[in-house]
């Protein structure tokens, strides 16, 4: 996932080792915010993720200690492989210019293997989809799970525990609109006092049962595994949940930089982990019956207690916002490699272009979000959900880096496999092992992740059919614009700047322009914007400007998927090229389509209504473009697809 704490240019060669004098206040700044904003799923994981893989591995005969000593071996050495390994020593280093994510990796790869992407485009659709469902089920189990702790306090709190997380949470989404900036502030110092705090609580008990530490041996994994048969299975499916936000250590890297990033895990966060679930353990293995809630009960009871809760709460509101920030991000990226269409992006930042909200994304969240804590209604029953969305998303990031690996870093096929493949096994044996709990509340993230799937598809097939389908009936342009030198209808003064997605073809505006008013403006612009495969486009590079013919220019603006496109900026920087132009004498001429089902297309009808009902939701281009709407002209069209 990632999140809409963007830095600078300097901010990011400071965190690569390249900064000025101010280089080490820059990293630790970035450190501090690394730890609030990417770390908050993962380390609030020990707040139920120990207690569900113990209880998994546990039959009716109580909490035996080799289980615990396993299911603990089991956790660390998750968090060694899956995320130290595979995600900070190796898949950091796999970035888009700076950026990484699951669709950055996507367009990293597609670009390496060229015109055959297409597996490529379908894994980034899976990965994409699959997060929605991560999206949902974090906010809803992260903050159930903190507000829980009220019953440690007194069992009087109980009935009230699920109107509260509904309150909390319809409060977090309520807040989206006002930005993240000032909230992010606090974002680091906060879960630096989590991490310090949930370390300490856990020293105590490791001193009382030292034995704890021989789970510091992967042979009580292994030996846990071989004999424990399905159990063990089921008891991994859970373990898998200590590890759910390891993606955010790769998906923010555009954010923090590899540095920060890498040395916040390694120096604070990972010992922090370890130490609880130490803690947890040497707890359970002192007292059994403390498995119903080991965390809460690291702390003393009373006044201690209900400071944890507190914070706990507040550890898990951060770990929320991040994924929902993370989600508009993530749409905000297949927008624009045409995943998905165009919906309203409000910037709440003036100083940092990541920072975003997107109404309608939210809206959906927050719905999703309340239904599934009223369904569920308790972390264990949530957590059974959780997993299976993380792990798919894991298994595709592996088969796209093996794809980078071999064809940018350009390693011999098998060296690339050998290196990728004990991760990839990992991933599909932690996705198997997920997908034993589909029944119990896994088919949740599947039904989302599908849904998104369609979506996406449709989108992107429907796109590519019109795009065909505009290109057969339209002229092109060069003929046009031979024969309107030759013979020119009359002219008006000023600019016309046309909007196309195919700059070989004549405008649809352009053409009915013409056959309705019979006038051509002074100048005319015929201007296309490309989205590139990369994250963010050198300003020198924006704009190409190409002169057909006295009258006649071709514009091409370009702008990378983490950027959100305007359109007068980008014309401003034409001035520089010699392109003269006005914006209050220039008029923006854009074709709106009516699409209706076609008697033979290339889609089966029910995709086809998907596709149409898609269209009619996108936010209007001329938002969208940021082009102001005074100077703006909608000619009408009507196209089957």
């Amino acid at each position: 996932m990632t999140s809409d704490v963007a830095i600078s240019a300097p901010e990011t060669a400071a965190a690569n080792g390249h900064g000025d004098a101010h280089t080490t206040a820059r990293f630790g700044a970035l450190t501090l915010g690394s730890i609030g904003v990417v770390y908050g799923d993962i380390g609030t994981s020990p707040l139920y993720a120990f207690r569900e893989a113990v209880m998994a591995a546990s039959g009716a005969e109580g909490v035996p200690p080799a289980a615990v000593l396993g299911v603990l071996s089991l956790i660390l050495w998750a968090l060694i492989v899956v995320v130290t390994l595979k995600y900070v020593v190796i898949l950091l280093r796999a970035d888009n210019n700076g950026e990484g994510g699951t669709l950055a990796l996507m367009a990293l790869a597609q670009r390496a293997v060229g015109t055959r992407g297409t597996t490529i485009v379908m894994l980034g659709i899976i990965s994409g989809a699959l997060f929605y469902g991560d999206a949902v089920i974090t906010p809803a189990l992260s903050v159930l799970s903190a507000i829980e702790g009220m019953k440690d306090i007194t069992l009087h709190f109980e009935p009230y525990i699920v109107p509260l997380t509904v309150i909390i949470l319809v409060g977090l989404f309520a807040v989206q609109s006002r930005g993240t900036a000032r909230v992010a502030a606090f974002f680091g110092p906060i879960m630096c006092v989590w991490f310090a705090v949930i370390a300490i609580a856990a020293i105590h008990p490791i001193i009382e049962q030292p034995q704890v530490l021989f789970a510091l041996n992967p042979l009580y994994a292994v030996s846990f595994m071989i004999h424990h048969g399905i159990i063990g299975f089921v008891t991994l499916g859970a373990v898998f949940l200590a590890v759910t936000g390891a993606e955010a250590l790769y998906a923010d890297l555009g954010h923090f930089g590899k540095r920060p990033i890498q040395t916040a895990w390694l120096f604070i966060v990972v010992p922090s982990l370890a130490l609880n679930y130490l803690g947890q353990g040497a707890l359970v293995l002192g007292d059994p019956g403390a498995i119903v809630s080991p965390f809460f009960q690291l702390f003393p009871q009373g006044f201690f207690r209900g400071c944890m809760v507190v914070l706990a709460t507040a550890a898990t509101v951060i770990a929320s916002q991040a994924v929902i920030t993370g989600a508009y991000s993530l749409t905000r990226q297949a927008i624009q490699l045409g995943l998905l269409p165009r919906f309203e992006i409000r910037h709440t930042s003036e100083a940092h272009s990541g920072q975003i909200f997107i109404p309608r994304i939210n809206q959906l969240l927050l719905v999703a979000v309340v239904l599934l804590v009223l369904l569920f209604r308790s972390s264990s029953a949530l957590a059974s959900a959780y997993g299976i969305s993380v792990t798919g998303t894991m298994v595709v990031t592996a088969m796209m880096g093996f794809v980078v690996i071999w064809k940018v870093w350009r390693w011999s096929p098998f060296t690339a496999a050998a290196l990728i493949a004990p991760f990839l096994f990992l991933d599909l044996t932690f996705l198997a092992a997920n997908l034993l709990k589909v029944l119990e509340g896994g088919w949740v993230p599947l039904a989302l992740g599908a849904l998104m799937i369609i979506l996406m598809y449709t989108w992107r097939r429907g796109s590519r059919l019109l795009f065909e389908k505009s290109r057969k009936l339209e002229f092109p342009l060069a003929d046009l614009v031979a024969m309107l030198e030759k013979r020119p209808p009359q002219r008006v003064p000023g600019t016309a700047v046309f909007l196309t997605s195919d700059p070989l073809s004549a405008p649809t505006a352009l053409m009915h322009s013409l056959k309705h008013y019979k006038v051509l403006h002074e100048k005319n612009v015929i201007l296309t914007i490309e989205t590139a495969q990369t994250p963010r486009i050198d300003p020198a590079e924006r704009v190409k400007l190409e002169q057909i013919s006295p009258t006649f220019s071709k514009v091409t603006l370009k702008f990378g998927f983490m950027e959100s496109p305007n359109v007068p900026k980008a014309l401003a920087i034409a001035r520089k090229l010699g392109w003269q132009f006005d914006i209050m004498s220039t008029s923006f001429f854009l074709s709106r389509r009516a699409l209706k089902p076609a008697a033979h297309s290339g889609m089966p009808r029910w995709q086809d209504r998907l596709f149409i009902s898609l269209s009619r939701s996108a936010n209007d281009a001329t938002d969208y473009f940021q082009i102001p709407s005074g100077r703006v002209v909608e000619v009408g069209t009507q196209v089957t697809i």
